[in-house]
């Protein structure tokens, strides 16, 4: 379902590299896995410039630019994901976009994982073709959809839409979103106004979800998508909400060995340091506080721009 939003979508726009840094994790083993080389007869002397370099570049664009399903066969692994060949066709396919797995931080479970798809044949989409870089990626969480279904929804999709899907994986940095043939992600980042130390505490396996469109690249196949845009910046007027010197209530969300992060209301935490408790010597923050407790806090000051709270637990101060 998609739906136009009356808002300035030029605020919607990623940062220059945000994608690329988000899955850089997986994409550093993909470029070592490029298609196939095929040695065909050796043509005449004048056709020989004619010729392409690797004849699988050209039947793996021409799969994506159809959107096509192919049938690989998988013959090894890494700790990103899947190494598949076919028809004269080597590729790689990210963890993350395999149908039957989630996010599995332990390594030795992950190659049991992995390894068990070996010998295996998968049907899948190509969802990346670049060349330049010696890369192709296959996605199988792609191929549910069908053939053909990416390019109509990509016809549709613009930034600044709201759209719905069902949550499809749940990594440590994000959660990838089924639009109906087509899986955008929300950065962890984009998930809340508020901290969030994992993106379970937010979404779970298989939830609908209504997130906003912030940028579409079609020739790359991604789309990113943000949660908390499609409700109000609790931030905007923290300035005016909130004055140095008040003491209010709140909620402990984290503890950490400097101090611990304290919620005053959805979307806006602070940082009570260390300092600014009333410990006596040789007594820690952990041996005080537990997540959830609730507490008095002094604010110490408010930076509504960089989204950062100043918390005191010293309110007779």
């Amino acid at each position: 379902m998609i739906a136009n939003q009356n808002s300035d979508v030029s605020k919607f726009t990623t940062d220059e590299g945000w994608w690329e840094s988000v899955l850089a994790d997986e994409e550093r083993y993909s470029s070592a896995f490029p298609p196939k080389p095929v040695k065909p007869p050796k043509p005449p002397e004048k056709a020989r410039e004619e010729q392409p370099a690797n004849p699988g570049w050209g039947q793996a664009k021409r799969l994506y630019r159809q959107d096509e399903i192919i049938a690989m066969k998988v013959v090894g692994f890494n700790r990103g994901g899947l190494l598949v060949e076919g028809n004269d066709l080597q590729g790689f396919v990210p963890f993350s976009h395999l149908v039957d797995v989630e996010e599995i931080s332990d390594k030795r479970q992950r190659d049991r994982v992995l390894g068990a798809y070996v010998g295996r044949t998968l049907q899948l989409k190509v969802i990346e073709c670049a060349p330049e870089d010696g890369r192709v990626v296959f996605s199988e969480r792609a191929a549910l959809a069908g053939a053909g279904q990416r390019s109509r929804l990509f016809s549709l999709l613009q930034a600044g839409n709201k759209v719905s899907g069902e949550v499809t994986n749940i990594t440590d940095f994000g959660v990838f979103v089924d639009l109906g043939g087509v899986e955008g992600l929300i950065h962890i980042s984009e998930l809340s106004w508020g901290r969030v130390a994992h993106p379970r505490q937010i979404v779970s396996l298989g939830q609908k979800l209504a997130v906003q469109v912030l940028d579409i690249s079609p020739e790359r196949c991604r789309v990113a998508l943000s949660l908390k845009r499609l409700e109000p910046n609790p931030w905007e007027d923290a300035e005016t909400r909130f004055a140095v010197g008040q003491v209010v209530p709140a909620e402990i969300t984290a503890i950490m060995s400097y101090g611990a992060f304290a919620r005053l209301e959805n979307g806006i935490e602070g940082l009570v340091h260390a300092s600014e408790m009333p410990l006596d010597p040789g007594v820690t923050s952990r041996d005080i506080l537990n997540i959830g407790q609730k507490v008095q806090v002094r604010i110490l000051h408010v930076d509504a721009s960089s989204q950062r709270l100043g918390l005191s637990m010293k309110v007779d101060a």
